[in-house]
């Protein structure tokens, strides 16, 4: 991995969870090349284990699910056994899920064939908020505790619908935004014990999750596609590669030292454009 520039995490311990996926998996990539010990945390054991493989001795594959404390505490466990104690949390598992996503961007009288807003399943919308936020809760429970005597660094994984809510994607957007005031509630709580807390709020990015809604089978891009670059000034998707500046301005005590309780929007422009 090219990194944009390097910072010192000699001795440092990150734990990241979602770490089987694309953006965090490139995460632990990079943190591990500035030098700390990743625990890769992932629901996904599969995946975790060959992001895993691809960094080398200083990571460590843990099957994981976020949404239960006792296999949360388990991970903290083998994490503690094998590097120590935790100096670096990233927040990166959520996503959302078609049971919370309507066909149509906005209500007309006629929606004959339609999964409107009103058919949306309940469970769909617990689901989205559990893994986002239960999520970021419970994982913050516990490997917060590592870093109430010594001091920490924890980045929470937000989303421009915390800023502006998409379309179709009602549960997820408001998710995200219970993600960022989550983040400025824990920087708050957490600042006398020298915690910094963060979010990265990425623009539009094309991952596994959000593939199918960008690009149609045969990869043209899709009506939604369109729109997005319309309405993003560097007219284009974002590259994984984009947020790691970020990343390590965030993860470097003496680069960012005085920053908590903010959200970064790495967006291309997206939140700046009114559209005219």
């Amino acid at each position: 991995m090219k990194l944009p520039y390097k910072i010192d995490l000699s001795g440092k311990v990150a734990v990241i969870t979602g770490a089987g996926g694309i953006l965090m998996s490139e995460f632990a990539r990079a943190l591990a090349e500035c030098g700390a010990k990743v625990a890769l945390l992932d629901i996904n054991e599969k995946a975790a284990n060959e992001v895993a493989a691809s960094i080398g001795e200083n990571a460590l594959a843990l099957p994981t699910n976020c949404l239960e404390k006792a296999s949360i505490i388990k991970a903290r466990d083998a994490v503690h056994e094998k590097f120590g104690k935790v100096d670096i949390l990233i927040n990166g598992a959520g996503g959302n899920n078609p049971r919370a996503t309507c066909d149509n961007e906005i209500m007309t009288p006629d929606t004959e064939g339609l999964k409107t807003f009103f058919d949306l399943d309940e469970s769909g919308l617990k689901f989205v908020f559990d893994l986002n936020i239960t999520s970021a809760f419970l994982v913050t429970q516990v490997f917060a505790e590592d870093m109430v005597k010594c001091g920490g660094n924890i980045i929470n994984i937000s989303s421009m619908n915390a800023f502006r809510p998409l379309t179709k994607i009602p549960a997820y957007s408001a998710a995200k935004a219970g993600i960022s005031n989550f983040t400025e509630w824990l920087a708050v709580h957490f600042a006398p014990c020298g915690i910094r807390v963060n979010g990265i709020a990425p623009g539009f990015f094309v991952t596994n999750q959000n593939r199918a809604l960008l690009f149609t089978d045969d990869g043209k891009p899709t009506a939604r596609t369109e729109k997005i670059l319309a309405a993003t000034p560097q007219k284009r998707f974002g590259e994984v590669s984009d947020l790691i500046g970020t990343l390590l301005w965030l993860a470097s005590d003496e680069a960012s030292g005085f920053v908590t309780g903010v959200i970064i929007p790495v967006d291309g422009g997206f939140n700046a454009y009114s559209g005219v």
